[in-house]
């Protein structure tokens, strides 16, 4: 059935790119790269298009997988969860997990031109102001503080329709649009007009992105005329990509990382090794720095590639370590999620014909073809919430609280018309349900990634560690409850949810545990694998302003760059990590390339 979801076929006039080369043979010979960036995704495709703004300079983008055009399941923001499994994932699992009864973990990574803005669930959350000020201090730089950050987040994105509600001085300018739900479903009311009266923890949450992330309030996504708008189409449109200063290279793999020379006594890293396969491989060298944008997975297995990671761990697989740096692959955090499903009244409108009946979804499909609206123009969930536990919880007692401030949330809450299917439990063949999906968005658990051979085209080793800490454990029965409590409100409680599987039978402390053992998941938000520490550290991968420490030439700026996991959905906080970045990189040339 959801192969109907996996076809590639467009009805919309696709974006025009230029400048792109599909294999190494077309790309130009007698051009010298100024800046080389290893990854088109959400960070890189910032980059590129900051960086070629001065035609002094030119650019190379290499990218390991296609473009997103004329993919309809990348458009249809509905349609965002099929796309895991496709030619645009780049299909990452992690070992069995102890903590998750030894299953094993399933990471969607973008392969595509965008990276992962193309293949994510949308949600468009800026963290909040404690959020940032905390990295600045992780860092001792206050560059990185919501005072000094704000210009930057305010580059990535602006409001479009539909926005009622929100407050347009917390939004900027930039290419990314940003809206609130387009269509009203059975829960857009009932959720925010709870909080509402209930108040307190789940107070309502009039805008995200205006600094408090606490509450419950309507989703905000990166979608813009009823579709999605990803790195690609907004920072990456012809009128960019046609620049005569900039090349992208599809379909390739960096390799390696070359030492081309020592500055200051430093190892300097300028060339770049790459190809389709170990038998085709080619190289190039840039003249100013490689920027490593290849993601949370990606950039840390480059490094440790090329001889900067844990000298032990690169000796065992044959590698000669060049740099020692042990902390490269690990700090590996994320999100844990686990979806709490409900079956309602069978009168009531959800989303689940969309995925039962062709003939529903067909129609939903002609409708968004034709005038974008319809339930398909938003994601599957309608509103969230981002919670701070109780103040008298038994978790924060022995562990302190692990999140940013007073102003960022210890667990989050997703609430979905429809049976959300983020788990092994499949779809149900009739019935009509609500989905409240849980979350720990300040997380103590930590795991690893590692290498699995010498390989440069085998899959690293992730161990995900999700759920191991007994605070994450708390925090996600916490979460649950909460949502118990919610859907027991008069204005939810109408549609007589009734907790489905074995939900029914999580009804206390350790029975919520277990349940989350078994059906816990990623939320698809892994950061941290190199990790910013302050410039004068002796321990971090990356100083404050991204260069990887011990080195001379080389720069990281993806969600491995995070010193700490955001408190909400990390997709704004990349675009404004690579906005921030671009004007470092500039200022750090200004005098070479008059920026």
């Amino acid at each position: 059935m959801l192969c109907f979801f996996a076809f590639i076929l467009s009805t919309f006039a696709a974006t025009a790119y230029s400048k792109i080369y599909s294999v190494v043979s077309e790309l130009p010979e007698d051009v010298n790269y100024d800046f080389i960036i290893v990854g088109g995704g959400t960070a890189g495709c910032v980059l590129a298009n900051r960086l070629s703004a001065n035609p002094r300079v030119n650019v190379l983008v290499i990218e390991a997988g296609s473009t997103p055009d004329s993919a309809l399941n990348v458009e249809v923001p509905f349609f965002a969860p099929f796309l895991k499994g496709t030619t645009f994932d780049w299909n990452f699992t992690s070992v069995a997990q102890p903590s998750l009864n030894n299953r094993t973990v399933y990471y969607e990574r973008g392969h595509t031109l965008g990276g992962s803005s193309v293949v994510n669930l949308l949600a468009f959350n800026r963290g909040s102001n404690d959020f940032w000020d905390h990295w600045a201090t992780l860092t001792n730089d206050s560059q990185w503080s919501w005072e000094n950050i704000e210009p930057y987040y305010m580059r990535t994105s602006q409001l479009a329709d539909p926005h009622s509600g929100l407050i347009p001085s917390a939004h900027g300018d930039g290419p990314v649009l940003v809206s609130t739900p387009g269509f009203e479903t059975i829960l857009n009311e009932p959720v925010i007009d709870t909080a509402k009266l209930i108040g307190g923890r789940f107070s309502f949450q009039t805008d995200w992105n205006a600094g408090n992330f606490t509450g419950i309030g309507y989703y905000q996504g990166a979608i813009g005329n009823g579709q999605r708008s990803d790195a690609a189409s907004a920072y990456m449109p012809s009128s960019i990509a046609n620049r005569k200063n900039l090349d992208i290279l599809l379909n390739t793999r960096v390799t390696q990382l070359i030492q081309t020379d020592k500055v200051s006594g430093k190892p300097a890293f300028l060339g770049v090794k790459f190809g389709t396969n170990p038998s085709d491989l080619h190289t190039l060298t840039a003249s100013a720095e490689v920027i490593l944008s290849a993601g949370v997975f990606g950039t840390a297995q480059i490094l440790m590639l090329s001889g900067i990671g844990p000298s032990a761990e690169l000796q065992r697989l044959g590698i000669t370590p060049l740099v020692d740096a042990p902390q490269v692959g690990g700090n590996l955090t994320d999100h844990p999620l686990l979806p709490n499903y409900f079956q309602i009244d069978g009168t009531t409108t959800t989303f689940d014909p969309l995925i039962a009946n062709l003939t529903t979804r067909a129609i939903a499909l002609a409708e968004w073809n034709s005038t974008r609206t319809g339930r398909l123009v938003d994601a599957n969930a309608v509103a969230l919430g981002f919670l701070r536990l109780p103040e008298a919880s038994p978790a924060l007692r022995p562990y302190g609280d692990p999140s940013s401030g007073p102003l960022s949330a210890h667990i989050e809450l997703l609430f979905a018309d429809g049976f959300s299917a983020v788990s092994s439990l499949a779809h149900p063949t009739d019935g009509t349900y609500i989905t409240v999906l849980t979350a720990v968005v300040s997380p103590l658990s930590r795991g690893s990634m590692t290498l699995a051979s010498s390989d440069p085209f085998a899959a690293p080793i992730i161990d995900t560690q999700l759920l191991s800490h007994p605070f994450d454990q708390a925090a996600m029965a916490q979460a649950m409850l909460d949502a118990e409590t919610l859907l027991a409100s008069p204005l939810l409680a109408i549609f007589n949810p009734s907790p489905y599987g074995t939900l029914q039978g999580a009804t206390t402390f350790d029975s919520r545990v277990a349940y989350a053992r078994n059906l816990t998941a990623s939320l698809n938000h892994p950061v941290g694998t190199a990790a910013m520490s302050p410039t004068s550290a002796s321990w971090g991968v990356l100083d404050s302003n991204l260069l990887v420490k011990k080195v001379s030439g080389l720069r990281v700026v993806d969600a491995s760059a995070f010193p700490a996991i955001p408190e909400c959905h990390p997709q704004a906080v990349v675009y404004t990590l690579a906005e921030r970045a671009a004007t470092i990189i500039e200022e750090t040339w200004q005098a070479k390339y008059d920026y």
